[in-house]
């Protein structure tokens, strides 16, 4: 059976973990538009908010490699599932609390639903069923459906706020969710002849995961990972209440306003799903990339650009131009790294654990995460302004650039015996 003739038969595994992805994070990207409308009801300070969301990116990162686990012990859907179901519980308990407390312990169980259904999971299925030769364009496609969801829930939800209470959004989102598990049906990938996976030391998950965090190459990657998550979470939560604030009402004669764009909350809206949409070009292109050139420098580069786009945007004045330069910029580089890590770690790791070494990694990405929300909160809290929450991104952006340079991509399979002597 030819690689191609593979890839056509396993078509439904693909498209069933784009459309959870995309569901899934369309309702994550959404949270920061709760943020103002929240902190108005209950008059809560914006850290308040801010802590919830930070526990759930927190929890996400948690939940990441014992859902990845569960998944190689027990099965991909049973895992998914399971991760959906804290998802919808999650959104429909968070409709009914009154207090932060509250709000902040309900977010332990949508952190663990997005694990359960994001990336950990999905891109570990994708990778072992699809073949050496496409795998990395298919984890970027995957990665990609994120990014469409990106585009679709900020304004969806910011249709819906406008229309009903931010309760029964929640309860919107939860019925979101519990429709995308029924495409769990086609998630069943087949056993090919000859796959790499079958081919790698039937050791135990324990061996190899200790293996793993002794090498240093695995290290650099964890470390790595972190800005990521530092950035994405931050922008995620903040930026649309950030540009309601700095941006203020749009000059009517402005081109954003001529095209529909009147106040400031819609231009943050806007900016996430653009940020989502420039996401998806820049996604592909990372996993074509992937699969011809190393996937060290090419993490290096997108943090690089990364630090080098936030450091000139905060620099600048603050306009409803600059905004959109700005999404389109970081768009392009948003989750750009997440097919480098996840096909770095397949390559050098192999694909058996692949979910639970990459659930490790991110769970790196998702303290970057935590940070990322929960400093912003409480920086503006305490300075109302955002400027050096900003500066500490450029600067853990600056760091994972250089840090993936030492980084060793032979597999280690092929690395003699250091590697074995090491976990020793």
């Amino acid at each position: 059976m030819t690689a191609d003739t593979y890839d056509r038969l396993i078509n439904p595994v693909l498209i069933s973990g784009c459309i959870i992805i995309l569901v899934g994070f369309a309702v994550r990207a959404s949270f920061g538009l709760f943020q103002l409308p929240i902190a108005h009801e209950f008059g809560w300070p914006r850290e308040s908010f801010s802590l919830a969301i930070a526990i759930q990116n927190l929890f996400w990162g948690i939940g990441q490699p014992i859902f990845g686990a569960f998944a190689e012990r027990y099965g991909d859907r049973k895992a998914v599932l399971a991760g959906g179901a804290c998802y919808i519980l999650g959104l429909l308990l968070s409709g009914l609390a009154t207090t932060p407390g509250q709000h902040q312990f309900l977010e332990i169980l949508v952190g663990f639903g997005i694990a359960g259904t994001g990336f950990g999971v999905i891109l570990a299925v994708v990778g072992r069923a699809a073949s050496d030769k496409n795998r990395s364009m298919a984890l970027g496609i995957a990665t990609a459906a994120g990014s469409a969801g990106q585009i679709v829930g900020p304004p969806v939800a910011q249709a819906l706020l406008s229309q009903m209470p931010w309760q029964t959004v929640f309860v919107v989102f939860a019925g979101f969710v519990l429709l995308s598990m029924l495409a769990l049906t086609m998630m069943k990938a087949p056993t090919r002849v000859g796959a790499s996976v079958s081919d790698e030391p039937d050791e135990p998950m324990g061996v190899v995961v200790r293996r793993a965090v002794k090498d240093p190459t695995f290290i650099f990657i964890f470390i790595g990972f972190f800005s990521c998550g530092y950035q994405l979470a931050f922008i995620t939560a903040h930026f649309p209440a950030f540009i309601t604030e700095m941006c203020g009402p749009l000059a009517p004669d402005s081109l954003l306003y001529t095209l529909g764009v009147t106040s400031a909350t819609t231009l943050g809206a806007i900016s996430i799903a653009l940020i989502g949409l420039f996401n998806i070009g820049g996604t592909l292109l990372a996993g074509w990339l992937g699969n011809k050139y190393s996937r060290k420098y090419l993490l290096a580069t997108v943090y690089m650009l990364r630090t080098v786009v936030s450091a000139v945007f905060i620099m600048m004045p603050i306009t409803p131009e600059t905004v959109v330069l700005f999404s389109i910029a970081m768009g392009s580089l948003w989750l750009a790294t997440v097919p480098l890590t996840s096909g770095l770690v397949a390559h050098i790791y192999g694909l058996k654990y692949m979910g639970t070494l990459y659930g490790l990694v991110f769970f790196s990405h998702q303290l970057g995460g935590f940070l990322g929300v929960w400093l912003g909160g409480a920086m503006y809290d305490a300075y109302h302004d955002y400027t050096l929450v900003w500066w500490v991104g450029v600067g853990v952006g600056a760091l994972s650039a250089l840090i993936h340079l030492p980084v060793k991509e032979l597999p280690w399979s092929q690395r003699g015996n250091n590697l074995v002597m090491a976990a020793s």
